[in-house]
């Protein structure tokens, strides 16, 4: 048997787990294909990589050269491959731009804006609920920049090459039946939402880890949180069923009423990223201006937002 790169990566998971019933877990193997695995891996090699007994898995004298031998080959690999998928997607001559985003404010207003000062260059577009996914494609050439939210200060999801800058800080406002007590307030208190039943986009973020610490603070643990698309949440909100966390750009549908939460505890950072070594970093500052300008586009259409943002200067299109 020649040896590959997943045997490889086979004994650092048992290495990394301690046992090969962990790593099997990890791995999406059954117990005993990991095993006949790794045995025939061993004889590959010349002798065993592992003592194995009740308590674990523990490397011998040649497992620990292995493992050193592979932690230098398989992010060698993984870089090569990196750098060849970049190479094969990269734009050439022609300039296109393929634009990445998660649910939000300015995808749309950026495509149009690319359309009408470059009518002929192609743009295209790909969304996902994943900031990690978009960041992955950026790394891999498949697209050239991605447009992403991040909590509050939280960085961005993956420690990368990749370059970001953030083109506005939003807070969070919250969705309401239009019948809803509190819809017609100026702001309201997250307490005072104590009782109320949530709907929330999709993502990777560390979002709802912040909302429920800004729960308790507020003194309460949230009921019921529905994880839907932007379509259903609108519906719960009309419906009367759920509370839901917005964008402050969002543009509310009939029958809602979007409503500011008193002191901003949730908020969320508009970023735009791309590959400082790929050919659309030549064209990034040009991006950056035009998602800033439609960023700030979102925030004129939402006539409750710019009213609120008289009083928070802190909020809003980053200079």
């Amino acid at each position: 048997m020649d040896l590959e790169l997943r045997h490889l990566k086979i004994v650092r998971a048992v290495a990394e787990a301690g046992s090969v019933t962990k790593a099997a877990t990890r791995l999406g193997l059954a117990q005993p294909a990991l095993t006949t695995q790794l045995k025939r891996i061993e004889r590959a090699l010349g002798g065993a990589l592992f003592d194995r007994d009740h308590n674990g898995a523990r490397l011998t004298p040649l497992g620990e050269l292995v493992l050193s031998r592979a932690m230098v080959l398989l992010p060698a690999a993984q870089e090569l491959q990196e750098e060849a998928v970049r190479f094969a997607n990269a734009s050439g001559s022609v300039p296109c731009y393929r634009l990445g985003a998660t649910n939000g404010p300015i995808l749309g207003g950026l495509v149009d804006r690319l359309a009408t000062a470059r009518p002929s260059t192609p743009v295209s577009t790909h969304t996902s609920w994943s900031a990690r996914e978009l960041t992955t494609m950026v790394i891999l050439g498949r697209i050239d920049f991605a447009l992403i939210g991040a909590c509050g200060e939280s960085p961005p999801p993956v420690e990368s090459p990749v370059v970001w800058v953030t083109v506005g800080m939003d807070p969070v406002f919250v969705l309401l039946d239009e019948d809803h007590p509190l819809a017609d307030r100026e702001e309201v208190e997250l307490a005072e939402l104590a009782g109320e039943r949530w709907a929330v986009t999709p993502g990777d973020s560390c979002f709802g880890d912040c909302f429920a610490t800004a729960c308790a603070r507020s003194g309460f643990t949230p009921r019921t949180i529905y994880e839907t698309d932007v379509g259903t949440c609108a519906h719960l909100a009309q419906v009367g069923r759920a509370a839901v966390l917005c964008q402050a750009t969002f543009q509310p549908p009939a029958g809602t009423a979007m409503v500011p939460l008193a002191g901003a505890p949730l908020r969320w950072r508009q970023l735009l990223g791309w590959h400082p070594e790929e050919p659309a970093a030549r064209v990034a500052a040009s991006i950056v201006e035009h998602a800033k300008a439609a960023h700030a586009d979102a925030v004129r259409r939402s006539a409750r937002y710019a009213a609120w943002l008289a009083g928070h200067p802190r909020f809003g299109t980053v200079p």
